[in-house]
């Protein structure tokens, strides 16, 4: 599947925090912490920016992917 070229970091957090069980931690300037322990224990910045780069959000989805013990593709479907 092809990377969203129009996502911001805002959007992307909001995603994550309603499909994946992240919740917004902090800010510390433009960089949004969130975090997760379910499955396991992940935290993971993401910039606040719009929109995010395509290599920012590739390693951010891959990240995640990980995290969560599903494919990159499986997170796409959300966005």
């Amino acid at each position: 599947m092809k990377l969203p070229r129009d996502l911001s970091g805002a959007e992307l957090v909001k995603l994550l925090c309603k499909y994946y069980g992240y919740r917004r931690v902090h800010q510390e300037g433009s960089h949004i912490i969130i975090e997760t322990d379910t499955p396991q224990r992940h935290r993971i910045s993401i910039p606040d920016h719009s929109p995010l780069r395509i290599g920012t959000l590739n390693a951010i989805l891959k990240a995640v992917a990980k995290a969560q013990g599903l494919k990159r593709e499986e997170i796409l479907r959300h966005l």
